[in-house]
């Protein structure tokens, strides 16, 4: 029997957020080079997304590229950047078996030309659909997002458009990458790591944190479902007393 079953479909979070972890440990324990991982990792993507999209999840962010990755050796670098053409591509069946609407985050014009492209072309043909919203964090970082954020209150401020003293949390988040989608309920990370890794730090201040041992490559959906049970087990109180959350 699938854990899906003890899945109460009418509480489900809204917004997963995944820090894909894992893949070069992955590999070594098979004897490959880390690429190997990377590329079995993307079978988790497929399994992972599919099973969101099966429930009613309405958002999944995966943590694709960070802007700290770049500082890896540039062999797995440009083997990584290849991957993700090759993936968008082979994979646009299934989001469009799916009603999946790809969208992406980060510093994507720093990317490479042939990868911004296939990114776009799937963003195009997919934006009319009205299933899950599948976000790739891409050449992202939180540091990196919130600096571009407040740069741009800075202009606006100096510019006129914006008063010192009106500026609130939302005017912050609509600065955001982020600005058009909710903030995820649950954040999963996998490998047994515990940490945010630079990743939607201003989003997840309210997020529940979710942390396997699975490595990302072994990840699947009753993975998923064991996440989004222990999330359904969780007492959500947002500052309040669990007397106040209890009370109807």
């Amino acid at each position: 029997m699938s854990l899906s079953e003890h899945i109460d479909k009418n509480r489900l979070p809204e917004h997963i957020a995944i820090i894909m972890d894992g893949n070069g440990r992955w590999a070594k324990m098979h004897g490959e080079m880390r690429i190997f991982g990377h590329q079995n990792g993307v079978s988790a993507v497929r399994a992972t997304t599919e099973a969101c999209a099966e429930l009613g999840v309405k958002f999944l962010t995966l943590y694709a590229f960070s802007t700290e990755n770049w500082a890896r050796p540039q062999q797995e670098v440009d083997a990584l950047m290849e991957l993700l053409v090759e993936t968008i591509g082979k994979e646009m069946g299934t989001l469009i078996e799916n009603k999946i609407r790809l969208r992406a985050i980060g510093n994507i014009s720093s990317l490479p030309a042939k990868c911004r492209r296939e990114l776009a072309e799937a963003i195009q043909e997919t934006q009319h659909h009205e299933g899950l919203t599948l976000i790739l964090a891409l050449n992202y970082s939180s540091r990196w997002e919130l600096t571009e954020a407040m740069k741009k209150i800075a202009q606006d401020v100096q510019q006129g458009l914006v008063d010192v003293e009106n500026i609130s949390e939302n005017t912050i988040a609509s600065c955001l990458d982020t600005y058009e989608y909710p903030n995820p309920e649950l954040m999963i990370r996998t490998s047994g790591e515990q940490r945010l890794s630079n990743y939607l730090l201003w989003q997840l201040a309210y997020a529940e944190l979710y942390f396997t041992p699975v490595l990302w490559p072994d990840f699947n959906k009753e993975d998923l479902y064991r996440a989004i049970i222990d999330f359904q087990k969780r007492e959500r109180r947002f500052g309040k007393t669990s007397e106040q959350v209890k009370v109807k």
